[in-house]
């Protein structure tokens, strides 16, 4: 199985805090990645190295996601690229309807899901290991845990004495 600093990604966001939170969450884990502020730098960047995978935002300035993939399936040596569109405008009119031609109307490298922003790190994660059939290294596993833990921790300082009981009677359960 591949490891992650086999696989390059190409992190394709126009909001600069987003592409490099996306970066590190993939770098924390070992990938190579390469970042692009828009469809037009995206290509550019397709044409220095190809990668492994494509992580690409909808509702950009210059060439939009869906532009990009337009232009991308136009070359055959990255029609198959695999890549998961990451989006905060999955239900509004700004990205709705290309999210929707993209899903249903893709080719072979269609994403199955797409990722709404904002994104929890272990789910995007593993998603592209996944889709690459990557294998995490402990460190890389302990990241993600790391990420789960501190969520869990966040969301019980709210918790109730019954929501309590009931996660430490989930966690005795298993």
């Amino acid at each position: 199985m591949a490891k992650p600093e086999d696989k390059t990604i190409l992190v394709v966001d126009d909001e600069e805090d987003v592409r490099e939170y996306l970066s590190t969450v993939l770098e924390d884990v070992g990938f190579n990645v390469v970042t692009a502020q828009d469809g037009n730098q995206a290509l550019e960047r397709l044409k220095e190295k190809t990668p492994d995978f494509i992580s690409l935002d909808l509702v950009m300035p210059g060439k939009s996601g869906m532009r990009f993939l337009h232009d991308m399936r136009r070359n055959k040596d990255w029609a198959c690229i695999p890549f998961v569109v990451v989006t905060a405008h999955a239900n509004d009119e700004l990205g709705k309807d290309d999210l929707q031609d993209i899903l249903e109307n893709g080719a072979s490298s269609r994403p199955n899901v797409y990722l709404e922003k904002p994104v929890k790190p272990e789910r995007y994660v593993r998603l592209i290991c996944d889709r690459l059939g990557v294998e995490l290294d402990q460190s890389g596993e302990a990241l993600i845990v790391d990420d789960l833990r501190n969520q869990a921790a966040s969301l019980l300082k709210g918790a109730s004495r019954e929501q309590l009981e009931n996660v430490i009677s989930v966690l005795k359960k298993s």
